[in-house]
């Protein structure tokens, strides 16, 4: 029996592999099982993936073909699995209104509609007829408001059938290696990426590096909390690990408590055993008695070194005296003057070329206090030494840091005055108006060149390049926090074509602990960003669209929708939201999730039709209130989607798009003003230095290796192709 449960526990961690090599990479692991005749099993495995808007490419059908029936179906149970999750279709999405979207009442006539009903109920009666008499009615008090008043079975009786469209979403999944090595490139991607991950692909590498710690490992982890990931799992499996700053032992022991390896929020540090506290105090060690000057590391997280100290016992091992002077910095009984205050103490008296100096020593550093010493220069000398000092430590600054700095410049363009963006770790948003003081123009426009020119050394020749047009727009991911996980998720500031006449959004929750109400809202939008009108509880319906109904609790998960007739918008700008009006945030629900949909005039179907999705993202943000994107009519009439992925901090309860509608609408004004750098922008660079961009067709894909960038991989890419689509955005960053 103990053989057979452990049998079991081994088939579903391999399901799980599986499902993440899926959701990563669109590949499904090479499939394994005896010989046979599967080929009519693989045809209804590749009909039943078609109707929820995947299928399977040519080359993974004919292995499919290849095998057993049995094979097959396991395969096909396992991929079906986790294509439902990706796109949303794992749940069941029901509507407040059965017949959704047709026969939407007017908001008044519905709540008109279910005081009738209470006032002919027993049980609810007297309490409405007190609230009427006081000239206040609480509609959570009637029978008939928030609930499904439906079953989903009934909800799928009262609709047509979807029609089939040509542009229905096809997302094709292609045949990967054995899952071994889909695990170990999936690993090396991940622990080796150039910029951060996002907190779901954190949670991967950690799965993937408790697997891999000690096979073959990337050439670099440049991403300290990538590495700290890593480093848990090499410290459980007895390999070295990967220190050169006091700052990555306390991740590392950060992520040894189950907390924090970004250090934005405080770890509660458990009682570690013996072997792990002589680890990270040998590590701690090691990195000073290296360079004594790291000492001064401590200063930034002085806290948590005083409380991870408690729990080390660095007296206890008197071999290791450097670890105990990390501790001593931290209790302020060593002296370890910081490079911050020291830089501090030039900029607070205007010594330009001091901190030029000092910070060449730090190229990073350098390159993130740039705006600020070009506006505090008191002369053009001054200016001419801060952009040669940029020059000669670009070299050194990570390929992120610089693109990131590039972008920074590219907008200091715009005149003081106008509004500025802060985005935090979390997505959440801010906005200033932006009070500095300009850059002098030739100076930016010399330190613009020059970044530009250091990308371009370090741009790798591709050989023959093919390029998606539909990917030139597309913002290069500089963070990973920039996008959040899900199916079609784009980077902050990405704009993406919309073609279709009807949008249907959708957001699913499902509360965890206590009554949870989310509300599904778009605000609509005029060219100047003043508001036009909006859909949501209190609005069910406009010459523009209908909404779904509201649904005021989930504790076996609930949907709302709204669905816009693009024709009859009035405004520019259409922003959908989701507001918290009561219960568990968004890190708090068991699920949450937004999407839209895109359908043309006969596509009829249930609300929540999955072929039709064209993304689906999770909510799990701090914040009230989810900003997913805002779709803006161009000036030719087609519409666009930029991705915005931001999260408002909002009141603590009943936050509404009524009361919400001017903050909205300056974080839209200053991200859909705001220029990102595109993929557009790389290829421009290569275009520069001689690679010849071939703009691929949808048609026939050569014969030859290429390296191909787009949204989707094409079918029929020879195998030796470097292939970068949505997937794997981050490897365009150049190190």
């Amino acid at each position: 029996m103990r053989r057979f449960v452990h049998l079991c526990d081994h088939r579903r961690m391999t399901h799980g592999l599986a499902s993440l090599v899926i959701r990563h990479t669109h590949r499904v692991p090479s499939p394994e099982g005896s010989a046979g005749d599967g080929a009519a099993a693989a045809r209804q495995f590749d009909a039943a993936l078609m109707s929820v808007g995947f299928k399977l490419s040519a080359e993974l059908l004919a292995r499919l073909s290849g095998l057993s029936e049995a094979a097959v179906v396991h395969t096909a149970r396992r991929t079906l699995r986790a294509v439902s999750e990706m796109v949303g279709d794992h749940v069941r999405h029901n509507a407040y209104f059965i017949d959704f979207p047709a026969n939407v009442p007017d908001t008044e006539e519905f709540w008109i509609s279910c005081v009738a009903k209470a006032l002919d109920d027993d049980a609810s009666r007297e309490s409405v007829l007190t609230q009427l008499s006081h000239g206040v009615l609480n509609l959570l008090t009637l029978p008939t408001y928030g609930r499904y008043q439906h079953t989903y079975e009934q909800l799928l009786a009262a609709q047509e059938e979807l029609i089939a469209s040509a542009g229905d979403r096809v997302t094709v999944l292609h045949l990967g290696r054995n899952l071994d090595d889909e695990l170990t490139g999936l690993y090396l991607a991940l622990a080796g990426s150039a910029t951060p991950l996002g907190e779901e692909h954190l949670d991967d590498l950690k799965i993937l590096a408790q697997r891999c710690a000690l096979g073959p490992q990337p050439e670099s982890i440049p991403v300290r909390e990538n590495r700290a990931v890593v480093n848990e799992a090499r410290l459980m499996a007895g390999a070295d690990l990967l220190l050169d700053t006091v700052t990555d032992v306390l991740r590392l022991a950060c992520a040894l408590s189950g907390g924090d390896v970004t250090l934005r929020e405080p770890t509660r540090f458990r009682s570690l055993p013996r072997p792990v506290r002589r680890a990270l105090l040998a590590g701690l060690d090691a990195v000073i008695a290296a360079n004594p000057a790291k000492l001064a590391d401590v200063h930034a997280h002085r806290e948590p070194f005083k409380r991870l100290g408690e729990r080390l016992h660095p007296h206890e091992y008197p071999r290791w005296p450097h670890a105990a002077e990390v501790f001593a910095v931290a209790r302020g009984e060593k002296e370890a003057r910081s490079f911050d205050s020291r830089l501090e103490r030039l900029l607070d008296g205007y010594d330009v070329p001091g901190a030029v100096r000092l910070l060449e020593s730090a190229p990073g550093k350098l390159f993130r206090a740039l705006d600020l010493l070009l506006r505090i220069a008191s002369g053009q000398e001054e200016r001419n030494a801060v952009v040669a000092a940029a020059v000669r430590v670009a070299p050194q600054v990570s390929g992120r840091v610089v693109l990131s700095v590039r972008e920074h410049f590219q907008n200091r363009e715009r005149e003081t005055g106008e509004p500025r963006i802060f985005v935090n770790r979390r997505g959440r948003g801010r906005v200033v108006l932006d009070a500095r003081p300009p850059v002098p123009a030739a100076d930016r426009d010399r330190l613009v060149t020059a970044l530009d020119a250091e990308i371009r050394r370090r741009l790798p020749a591709p050989g023959r390049l093919l390029l998606d047009p539909d990917v030139l727009d597309v913002a290069l991911p500089l963070s990973g926090r920039a996008a959040a996980a899900g199916l079609g998720v784009l980077p902050r500031g990405s704009v993406s074509a919309v073609a279709g006449e009807r949008l249907r959004f959708f957001t699913y929750w499902k509360q965890s602990a206590e009554r949870t109400d989310y509300d599904l809202s778009a605000l609509l939008l005029h060219r100047d960003y003043s508001t036009d009108a909006w859909l949501s509880y209190t609005s069910l319906k406009n010459v523009a669209g209908v909404h779904s109904g509201d649904v005021t609790e989930a504790p076996d998960g609930a949907s709302e929708f709204i669905e816009l007739s693009l024709g009859r918008v009035r405004g520019t700008f259409i922003v959908p939201q989701v507001n918290i009006f009561s219960g568990e945030g968004f890190d708090e629900v068991e699920e949450s999730f937004f999407g839209f949909m895109l359908r043309d005039g006969e596509h009829k179907g249930r609300p929540y039709e999955p072929r039709t999705v064209r993304m689906k993202s999770d909510l799990r943000g701090t914040g009230r209130v989810a900003l997913p994107l805002v779709f803006r009519r161009e000036d030719d009439g087609r519409w666009s989607a930029k991705w915005l992925h931001l999260y408002l901090r909002g009141i603590s309860s009943a936050n509404r798009v009524e009361e919400n509608q001017v903050s909205v609408s300056k974080v839209v004004r200053a991200v859909v003003e705001r220029e990102y750098l595109t993929v557009r922008y790389l290829t421009g660079l290569l275009a520069d230095q001689g690679t010849a961009v071939e703009v691929w067709d949808g048609g026939r894909v050569p014969d030859e290796p290429v390296t191909y960038i787009g949204l989707e991989r094409p079918e029929g890419l020879h195998p030796d192709s470097v292939v970068v689509t949505r997937e794997n955005l981050r490897d365009l960053i150049p190190d």
